[in-house]
């Protein structure tokens, strides 16, 4: 199942990439982040059945990742205040192309 995902990328002063998503209900398992650079688009696949589909991924971002062979993950509560929001869990993600 490939769901669309509302998502924010965070990069650092060393040109490292961390992806801000809502978090799931499972548990990521071998994660892999796909990226697809014709379609500014890439897909992270938490496990086997769940999927998440980034759409209008900004050109800078694959510039970032083209030296990078993981992403850092960050899921995040879906909470009604922003503020409130809270990592519920953070992992990396294979890059592949």
């Amino acid at each position: 199942m490939t769901d669309h995902a509302t998502y924010d990328f965070v990069v650092n002063d060393e040109d490292e990439v961390m992806l801000l998503i809502y978090a799931s209900e499972t548990e990521p398992l071998d994660p892999r982040f796909v990226l697809d650079i014709d379609s500014h688009s890439a897909e992270l696949q938490r496990n086997d059945q769940e999927a998440v589909l980034l759409e209008q991924v900004p050109e800078s971002i694959f510039d970032s990742l083209a030296d990078a062979d993981k992403l850092l993950v960050c899921e995040l509560a879906d909470t009604e205040l922003e503020e409130d929001s809270r990592i519920v869990r953070a992992y990396e993600a294979d890059i592949l192309d």
